[in-house]
C-alpha cells in the first residue's frame, strides 16, 4: 500500500509541483490539463490550462495535486489548514536546504533549529499556501539540547 496525500490549489499547481521537483529532486511523471479531457466534461473554458491531475515521484513517494474547480471541488477556494505535508531524513544539512527553500516566498511558523525531539526542525507555510513540517530524525547517539 501507498498512501500519497493530493494537495488542491488555485491555479498554480503546475507551477507548485514545477518547484517541488527542483525542491526535493522529484520527476513529475503525469501533468492532464482539464482541456484534456472529454469534450463533455462539465469544466468551463477559463480552467481548460489548469491541471486536473498532476503526479511527483520523490523517491520511492509521491505528491499528487490539481487545481481546484467550483465543479469539481467545492470549498477549494478557502486556505489549506488541518494538515501538513512532512518531510523526515537522518541528515540535519539535507533538513535545512528543504527548509530554506520551501520558505522563501513563504512563511515561518516553526524556524528551522535544534529542538527536544530533533537535531532539526522546522515548520512553514510555502509559496504556495502548503504547510509544511521539516524534521531530522535523531541517530542513536544524539542527546536534546540541555537547557
Amino acid at each position: 500500500m501507498k498512501i500519497v496525500t493530493s494537495l488542491t490549489f488555485k491555479g498554480n499547481c503546475r507551477d507548485a509541483f514545477e518547484f517541488y521537483a527542483r525542491v526535493l529532486s522529484g520527476k513529475i511523471t503525469a501533468a492532464f490539463a482539464y482541456g484534456d479531457g472529454p469534450p463533455d466534461m462539465p469544466v468551463g473554458p477559463e480552467y481548460k490550462d489548469q491541471l486536473m491531475h498532476c503526479w511527483l515521484e520523490i523517491g520511492d513517494q509521491a505528491l499528487m495535486g490539481c487545481d481546484g474547480i467550483p465543479e469539481f471541488a467545492p470549498g477549494y477556494h478557502q486556505p489549506m489548514n488541518g494538515f501538513d505535508v512532512t518531510l523526515h531524513t537522518h541528515d540535519p544539512a539535507e533538513a535545512r536546504g528543504w527548509y530554506d527553500a520551501l520558505v522563501e516566498g513563504g512563511t515561518a511558523t516553526m524556524p528551522f533549529g535544534e529542538t527536544f525531539w530533533s537535531p532539526g526542525y522546522g515548520g512553514l507555510v510555502d509559496k504556495f499556501g502548503v504547510p509544511w513540517m521539516v524534521n531530522t530524525m535523531p541517530s542513536t547517539d544524539w542527546k536534546p539540547p540541555q537547557s
